[in-house]
């Protein structure tokens, strides 16, 4: 496959797929599937909703962020489109989840959606407290009859990326730069490693943690950090903060890779390629069982065999992606879509 075929493929894939992150035993996650009677005992959820139906999203980071909660919103406003369902959404973070959530189920929230792992327990906590309300997360394992997560295996985009880094990088060292240390971002950071070591063993893969969603600077001055020790292309897990990598990456003349959402027009022009959530199938999936009263608490995994995740080489910079580099990592791809591959990722 040539490049410029191999672009168009990937464009009308992402094109028609727009259309339509413990102890004791874990539940399954059942891939492809949005509820798990056996990870809720087999107990269903609230019923079918009657009148109105409320739909919530808590967000780490502003949904004007391009990335995490940026594409988390187009989920929620595809479920207010398509379902003629009131929503409302807000920043919740670390003490500020419980009192938000709490407030939504007083006021008749059917559907609390918490986007990131750490709403993922007090979902779980409070679900007992509000049985008409359910609570879904972006990633974690807690459930119960009216709570879960589903999980996207954002792994699968990154481990491509590092591939394509390992291939094309000529320092020998790349980097991945995370905002705060969560299980969901730890684990895409493992995926991006273990491709580039797949293709280019011995290759040194910085990880650097600012702490923070937002800060724009820490996470401009971890990435120059990062470049000062060799790092010429550099993957991010930052949400807002992201401009800081690509803005380092820009000033030092290095690539970077977009996450979560398709960056690939990112001003800076340093975005070679995105691993890509498509979140709109799967939020509206999820919506649709908890307003028709089939939902049932559980933990599911969307990946690239549900069109959930992409992996999206930035078109304009083509020319810069050697024709074997693409030809590699859309054989990879291949494979992890068939299931001949499984990518590596942490359980949590």
């Amino acid at each position: 496959m040539n490049v410029k075929t191999w672009i168009l493929a990937v464009t009308l894939g992402g094109l028609l797929t727009l259309g339509g992150c413990s102890g004791g035993q874990k539940p399954a996650e059942n891939e492809g599937t949005t509820g798990s009677t056996a990870a809720s005992g087999g107990k269903g959820g609230p019923g079918p909703v009657e009148g109105d139906f409320k739909v919530a999203l808590l967000t780490p980071s502003p949904v004007s962020d391009a990335g995490w909660s940026a594409m988390a919103y187009d989920g929620l406003k595809a479920i207010e489109t398509d379902l003629n369902a009131t929503i409302n959404t807000q920043e919740a973070r670390d003490t500020q989840i419980k009192d938000a959530m709490r407030s939504y189920a007083n006021q008749g929230y059917q559907l609390i959606i918490g986007h990131g792992f750490e709403y993922n327990a007090p979902g779980v906590e409070l679900a007992k407290d509000f049985p008409k309300t359910v609570f879904v997360s972006s990633s974690g394992d807690g459930t119960a009859p009216n709570a879960g997560a589903f999980r996207f295996y954002l792994e699968q985009g990154c481990y491509l990326a590092g591939m394509m880094a390992g291939l094309m990088t000529k320092s020998g060292v790349v980097a991945m730069i995370g905002g705060p240390k969560v299980p969901s971002i730890a684990s895409t950071f493992k995926a991006f490693k273990a491709g580039a070591e797949s293709v280019k063993p011995g290759i040194r893969v910085i990880e650097t943690y600012t702490g923070q969603n937002a800060d724009i600077a820490a996470a401009k001055r971890a990435t120059e950090a990062a470049i000062a020790e060799g790092a010429d292309f550099i993957i991010h897990q930052t949400n807002a903060a992201a401009q800081g990598v690509f803005d380092a990456a820009k000033a030092k003349g290095v690539w970077a890779f977009g996450t979560n959402a398709d960056q690939n027009s990112n001003p800076t022009g340093v975005v070679i390629a995105s691993a890509v959530i498509v979140a709109k199938p799967a939020f509206l999936d999820l919506a649709k069982q908890v307003k028709g009263g089939t939902y049932q608490g559980g933990v599911v995994l969307k990946g690239m065999q549900e069109g959930a995740i992409d992996f999206v080489l930035n078109p304009n910079l083509s020319d810069k992606v050697p024709a074997d580099v693409i030809a590699k990592v859309e054989e990879m791809r291949g494979k992890i879509k068939s299931g001949e591959f499984t990518v590596p990722k942490d359980e949590f």
